[in-house]
């Protein structure tokens, strides 16, 4: 083609659209009669039918969902309720938990209309199946008219008989063709023209739907500026539990090179890329020959296979595998029973859809396997994992670990339960013949069994399951509904059932009066201080039962440790940031104070998951012997936008500033040592706390790409204990520009003594052991957090945190590069940051 005429060519691959599938269910055209009086007398339901009850308008309801190779790739999807008057429109935009990227070529929506037959029954009005890629392999785009297949359910299958395009084409049909053209600007624009044309289309439009007998429903997909052309995802990053069999990337030749420089030329599609190939599905059938098993039994590696076979058990879990890779595992298999790290590297060389592979590696191998390691099992219970006999191993696995380490890891085995959830909800739309088992694994009878026996385990499970019972998802919110009446069931069941379950009662009584009461305050015009005048009023007000709660003493949501009799109203206040969270002080049934805050309008999950992850890298430090004076507070959402954390007495290192210029004049002030001339004055034992917390939250930070670090999150106690606060932003998201990765403040710097100080060098010493440390535990984390991916939290949602994290561990480097690297990223400092930090303290005095 022309070189002038390369620009004319312009459009976008599907496997680089990372969006979500959307549309909107935009209205319903043409007439619908009601039944005539002869059908009603034949059949006497049909009086109850809605468009019986009222003719004009009844309530009809849309259902869909997106469906692949006669199965459906999602769950259905309805419009909510709506009470039309004039019309059949709905405008309601839909988004399906699935991206563009991974649609497959022959992906279809199925759209069923639905109206009232009679109590807790419906009736489809009508059907239609719609294709969402074009004859030329392109995504549709952009307004659509779809017939309605009247009195049926639209059919999701291949060889459809509800297409939503019939051969016939009506003028509207024609004219809609013509107004796709002009909007996609392949018609001059002439706006006196263009006023006139539109005008009589539209009546054209009433005139057609006037005399139709066909029903329409319209809906609106996204307009993306170019062209969006079906292509399939670079082979490499297909899961190696897939179905098909990818085949491996040749290298180009040296020779070639300058084809792949060249911008001119582009990769055609091939449909049958990741379609099975008979001729290496032969070959691995040949390779795992079922007749070689008893050779197998006794075969041990050479020297230089071992040394292979550690280099693949060492990747990370989200690496996939080489066929070469997995047949040598499987080679292998029988050696490796005796590894606790092979297990998982195993079953992600099993062809999944060979029943006698599936066969021998669950029935044969997975029993006689040694004990695995907690984040092994973890990795087992993931999305990935479909069979539930490996699920059920997993939570055997799980068994072994007591109670304190089950409440780390709590938080992310909740959320495995909706992969539990998945596989069992499936197995209709799976082949019998399929040698892979969907019955329940156990987890949730696990879970509940440890939460009976263990009240604060059973706290915070109580806890969690509440948040997600008050999602939007339909779905999700049934099964965990399920599990927490299960739990509440076998709670009845002990002595103190009765008990244990009024408790809980009286928690949910207690965090719907505070979130109600923040709801005003943070929504009411009052400036700051009226805020908490009204605050403590309500507080101290008897009616309101919170200044003196009825015995016995109620555990705290928060820490069921903690046992409060009431709420101290003098002592609580509102803060001044955008929500103004309530600053609560229980009164201890032991006489102590506890203070909290309570925030609503915010969802706290993702500070909850940071927290948690902050207490177990604490926990995983503290085993090496290196206690780096982490005090993590306690933080827990009891919804999905509201939440209440630990309060820690403390300053913010702007406010600090403010008030004393440095940090060391603050910790001079509460811990003075004026014989102590190594730590400027402040006793030996606050300036160690101040090193240590430092490089800890430091490094921490660091690894989970916490962003959005300025002078009013940063908190330092009088006791020096730095740490700190609001996890808005996480896996390297940052609104600030050029932030560096790690939060390293001059005001830090200057408090250890300056960067040529000795406490400086134990503060970067600290930081590269405690590096060590977490990189050695880095599938635990990556595990961790892969089990967050559906759980709704915006930043950790249809993002890819694997990569984040492994960035962050520099595992593909050797120990020695990564902490040199590390090293650098800890002196590399943001030009722009003191900046920011100026203009955000600006922000926070006109909020004041």
């Amino acid at each position: 083609m022309d070189k002038d005429n390369r620009d004319d060519f312009t459009f976008a691959k599907l496997s680089d659209l990372k969006l979500p599938v959307t549309f909107r269910i935009s209205q319903l055209e043409g007439t619908r009669k009601p039944h005539s009086f002869t059908e009603v007398l034949e059949k006497p339901d049909l009086r109850f039918h809605g468009v019986q009850q009222s003719p004009e308008f009844s309530d009809l309801y849309v259902t869909c969902q997106l469906v692949a190779d006669n199965k459906p790739l999602t769950i259905p999807f309805r419009t909510s309720f709506k009470s039309f008057k004039k019309d059949y429109t709905w405008n309601e935009w839909i988004t399906l938990p699935i991206r563009y990227c991974d649609l497959p070529l022959n992906s279809q929506i199925t759209f069923t209309v639905w109206d009232i037959a009679g109590p807790r029954s419906a009736i489809p009005v009508g059907g239609t199946t719609f294709r969402l890629f074009g004859k030329k392999w392109t995504l549709r785009r952009g307004k659509h008219r779809l017939i309605l297949w009247p009195d049926r359910e639209a059919d999701g299958s291949n060889e459809t008989t509800t297409p939503s395009k019939i051969g016939t084409r009506d003028e509207m049909g024609r004219l809609e063709k013509l107004v796709k053209k002009y909007e996609r600007g392949d018609m001059p624009k002439l706006d006196w023209l263009d006023a006139l044309a539109f005008r009589k289309m539209e009546e054209i439009h009433a005139a057609e739907t006037e005399k139709s007998e066909n029903l329409f429903l319209y809906i609106d997909l996204p307009r993306f500026d170019f062209p969006v052309i079906f292509s399939e995802s670079d082979t490499s990053s297909l899961p190696s539990t897939s179905t098909a069999v990818v085949p491996t990337a040749v290298p180009v030749p040296p020779a070639q090179s300058t084809f792949a420089a060249d911008t001119h030329l582009w990769a055609i599609v091939d449909p049958d890329i990741a379609r099975e190939n008979p001729v290496e599905d032969k070959h691995r059938r040949i390779i795992r020959s079922h007749r070689s098993s008893p050779y197998d039994r006794e075969l041990k590696p050479n020297a230089k296979i071992r040394d292979e076979l550690t280099d693949i058990l060492n990747y990370a879990p989200s690496l996939p595998f080489t066929s070469e890779e997995k047949d040598l595992i499987w080679k292998f298999r029988f050696y490796l029973t005796r590894d606790k790290r092979g297990l998982t590297k195993f079953l992600k060389s099993v062809t999944w859809r060979d029943p006698a592979e599936v066969k021998q590696a669950v029935e044969e191998l997975l029993p006689q396997w040694i004990e695995i390691d907690i984040d092994d099992a973890l990795e087992l219970l993931g999305p990935d994992t479909v069979d539930s006999r490996v699920r059920a191993f997993a939570v055997k696995q799980l068994r072994r670990a007591d109670d304190d380490e089950l409440y780390l890891y709590l938080l992310q085995l909740v959320q495995a339960l909706k992969f539990e959830s998945t596989a069992s909800d499936q197995r209709s739309t799976r082949s019998t013949s399929s040698a892979i088992s969907h019955d329940d694994s156990g987890l949730a009878d696990f879970l509940i069994d440890r939460a009976v026996r263990n009240p604060i385990l059973g706290n915070r499970f109580h806890w969690y399951l509440m948040v997600e019972v008050a999602l939007d998802d339909r779905l999700v919110r049934k099964m965990y509904a399920k599990v927490a009446f299960k739990f509440m069931s076998k709670i009845l069941e002990t002595p103190d059932g009765a008990e244990r379950r009024d408790l809980m009662r009286r928690q949910g009584e207690l965090i719907d009066t505070l979130a109600k009461r923040a709801r005003e305050l943070r929504t009411s015009k009052d400036p700051r201080p009226k805020k908490i005048e009204k605050l403590r009023t309500f507080l101290a007000d008897p009616k309101n039962g919170l200044a003196s709660m009825p015995l016995p003493p109620l555990p705290l949501p928060l820490n069921a440790r903690i046992e409060v009799t009431g709420i101290i109203a003098e002592k609580s206040s509102v803060f001044k940031s955008n929500m103004f969270p309530m600053l609560l002080y229980f009164q201890c049934a032991d006489g102590s104070e506890y203070p909290v805050i309570f925030k609503d309008g915010d969802d706290m999950r993702q500070d909850q998951l940071v927290i948690q992850l902050f207490i177990l890298m604490d926990r995983l430090l503290r085993k090496e012997n290196l206690d780096l004076k982490v005090s993590p507070y306690d933080v827990l959402a009891t919804g999905p936008s509201q939440g209440m954390a630990q309060y820690i007495p403390s300053k913010t290192i702007a406010g600090i500033v403010s008030e004393h210029g440095t940090l060391l004049n603050y910790l001079r002030a509460h811990h003075p040592d004026e014989g102590s001339v190594g730590t400027y004055g402040v006793e030996p034992g606050v300036i160690d706390t101040f090193v240590r917390s430092c490089a800890g939250y430091c490094v921490m930070t660091y690894i989970l790409g916490v962003g959005d670090r300025h002078l009013d999150n940063l908190l330092l106690a009088p006791d020096g204990h730095f740490f700190h606060v609001d996890f808005g932003y996480i896996l390297g998201r940052d609104p600030k520009p050029l932030a560096p990765p790690v939060k390293v403040c001059k005001e830090m710097v200057d408090a250890l003594g300056g960067p040529q100080s000795v406490h400086y060098a134990r503060f970067q010493q600290f930081c590269f052991t405690a590096f060590t440390i977490l990189r050695k535990s880095a599938n635990l984390l990556l595990n961790l957090v892969t089990l967050m991916v559906d759980a709704q939290i915006p930043h950790i949602k249809h993002r890819d945190v694997h990569e984040q994290l492994l960035g962050k561990f520099m595992l593909d480097l050797p120990e020695e590069q990564a902490i040199e690297h590390f090293g650098k990223l800890l002196n590399d400092t943001s030009p722009f940051t003191a900046v920011l930090d100026r203009m955000h303290d600006w922000a926070q005095y006109w909020r004041s």
